[in-house]
């Protein structure tokens, strides 16, 4: 005999559509419906006896939507034969309105069934399309972690070659190492949000965070960065974390760095503000830093302008938001 356990766990199924319960339980399931609606009935024949019919529309309904429309047509027959040859109390027994209240039955009940059997058959289409959408979902994070993955891979087999050929050159190694660093950190956050961006704080307390928290504040809302954009900042921020480590706030003792940003529309505004470093007395030819602080923000209608001030280096760097 089976438990209650997998009698509530098959009518549970058959109830969300998710798989037709056996004949057995839905021949059972039906027997209770008409039995407890012949009970309403004979309770309703107390106060109107000519109540024939309407008591086993529930029945119709819930034997449907359980056991498909099949069992809702088998449990519309009987309730009607059980209208028909059944009654209760000082029922009259006239024919014909006896025959039109069972049309109108009848007619209810096949609305009844088809509307039931419809909906079934939506969320049946549903449920499916929901699994293809998660099955495509799933196949597309593996690929793209495989993509991840190897891409991760290439980086670290070009910044091995790239050490290799200019082991005999560590200036020109060194000015390339620290930038594969960066990029390799910023692809590192990017995966942590399915490749979607990573957000801007995140950005910098990755790249400031090995000065120190207390050398730094950070003053800005939570804003997520479109991949592209979030790589070009992550070039940028380095290039002028450098500065700062070696010339600028992070290589005096008292030295405080301020960053701020802001969004206006789809324009974002970024401030860096360095205090208390070292005096700048003069400024060397352009580098590849500085070209690439001019140039970086380019391709989204931004600009940077970088002003060397007796309290520090003041960056502002402008440009738009594009849309995910």
């Amino acid at each position: 005999m089976r438990s209650l356990t997998g009698l509530i766990d098959e009518f549970r199924q058959g109830w969300q559509g998710i798989s037709r319960p056996s004949l057995s339980f839905s021949i059972g399931f039906s027997i209770a419906c008409l039995a407890l609606s012949t009970t309403a009935r004979w309770l309703l024949a107390m106060i109107r006896p000519d109540v024939y019919f309407t008591p086993y529309f529930p029945a119709v309904f819930f034997a449907t939507a359980l056991g498909g429309y099949r069992t809702g047509i088998a449990t519309a027959v009987v309730g009607g034969g059980l209208g028909v040859a059944m009654n209760f109390g000082d029922a009259p027994s006239n024919f014909f309105p006896r025959a039109v209240l069972l049309a109108i039955y009848c007619i209810v009940s096949g609305l009844t069934i088809w509307g039931v059997e419809h909906y079934r058959s939506v969320a049946s289409r549903q449920r499916e399309i929901s699994k293809r959408l998660i099955r495509e979902e799933d196949y597309r994070k593996l690929v793209v972690d495989e993509l991840q993955h190897r891409l991760k891979n290439k980086l670290s087999t070009v910044h091995a070659v790239l050490h290799q050929v200019l082991q005999n050159q560590p200036q020109v190694w060194a000015s390339i190492d620290h930038r594969l660093r960066a990029l390799a950190a910023t692809d590192e956050l990017i995966t942590k949000v399915d490749g979607d961006g990573c957000d801007i704080k995140d950005l910098l307390l990755s790249e400031l965070g090995p000065y120190g928290h207390v050398r730094f504040n950070l003053n800005g809302n939570r804003l997520l960065l479109p991949a592209k954009l979030a790589v070009s900042l992550a070039l940028l921020f380095h290039e002028l974390a450098t500065n700062a480590g070696k010339y600028g706030a992070f290589s005096a003792e008292r030295g405080m760095l301020q960053v701020s940003w802001s969004m206006i529309d789809d324009r974002l505004n970024i401030i860096w503000d360095e205090t208390e470093g070292p005096a700048i007395s003069a400024v060397g030819a352009p580098g590849f830093g500085t070209k690439l602080l001019e140039s970086a923000l380019g391709p989204f209608d931004g600009k940077t302008e970088i002003s060397f001030l007796k309290s520090g280096v003041h960056c502002t760097m402008q440009c738009r938001v594009p849309k995910a």
